[in-house]
């Protein structure tokens, strides 16, 4: 850490148990000038229990606009400083985008300090494929937009990941059983690392009524893992979609049939309506 400049580190705490923090990074926030912390008083425990006395600075996704021209001028100045999250690897769903790019211009060194990471975590225990997969982060919090969302990645040919919150586990399940299909596999990981760190395993309509049997099952953190779509997933959805149609618009108007029984399988409202007036011909 002799630079004329000073380095950046992007460092990796644990997800959950302490005990997951590497040799590697004790040394570097120990060495270090500052170190950045979404939340100081989350980071001043895992300090504390690593024995780390190094200052700390609020840098979260509400300052990190302000903030990163005045770090950037201190790394100009020779500091050396680290970055860290709440937990996990920086910038994966957490803020520090916009402070390592200036840093990159900037011509500053910006060394990453590898370690936990809850989307790898979850996906390494799936069962799923983990060849080619595509992390989504959070799903957006507004129900329409979170569908919509979902039905753009239903025919994704990659795994892929999502993080969510106790509040919206069981509302995203549901956006996905619709999207995805019911039978579509999936993996959902609770508290990773943690005291109560549960895997659930099977088609989503089965992990909703997981999730449902015990309230319990619905606190913490989750990473969900959905498997890739596959021709069969497609064809299946496609005659359920159909086989509900049948039944529904002898009770119903078709527009509201087609409504139905696209949400719930997560197929094409348009063609269903086509299908709908030829059956009532």
């Amino acid at each position: 850490m002799n630079n004329k400049t000073g380095s950046l580190f992007v460092v990796a705490t644990p997800i959950g148990n302490l005990g997951d923090i590497t040799e590697r990074a004790i040394i570097v926030l120990t060495q270090v000038t500052l170190i950045l912390a979404e939340d100081t008083r989350h980071a001043a425990k895992l300090l504390s229990h690593c024995g780390i006395s190094t200052k700390t600075k609020s840098f979260h996704q509400h300052n990190e606009l302000t903030q990163t021209p005045k770090i950037i001028g201190r790394l100009q100045a020779g500091e050396d400083i680290a970055l860290v999250s709440d937990a996990g690897t920086p910038l994966i769903s957490d803020p520090g985008f916009r402070l390592v790019s200036a840093a990159i211009t900037n011509g500053i060194i910006v060394s990453p300090i590898p370690g936990a990471s809850a989307l790898t975590a979850a996906l390494c225990v799936s069962g799923l494929a983990t060849d080619r997969f595509c992390f989504e982060g959070f799903l957006p919090a507004k129900s329409q937009s979170r569908l919509q969302r979902l039905q753009e990645l239903r025919n994704e040919n990659r795994t892929l990941i999502f993080y969510e919150s106790s509040h919206r586990i069981i509302d995203s399940l549901h956006a996905m059983a619709q999207s995805f299909g019911h039978n579509r596999q999936a993996t959902i990981g609770r508290e990773i690392s943690k005291k109560f760190e549960t895997f659930y395993f099977g088609g989503i309509a089965s992990l909703i009524d997981q999730m449902q049997q015990n309230p319990r099952h619905q606190k913490g953190e989750f990473v969900i893992v959905v498997s890739a779509s596959t021709a069969d997933d497609s064809d299946s959805d496609w005659e359920g979609a159909i086989r509900l149609l049948k039944s529904l618009i002898v009770e119903m108007p078709v527009k509201t049939a087609c409504k139905i029984a696209g949400n719930t399988f997560g197929v094409n409202r348009n063609k269903l309506y086509r299908v709908a007036l030829e059956y009532k011909k």
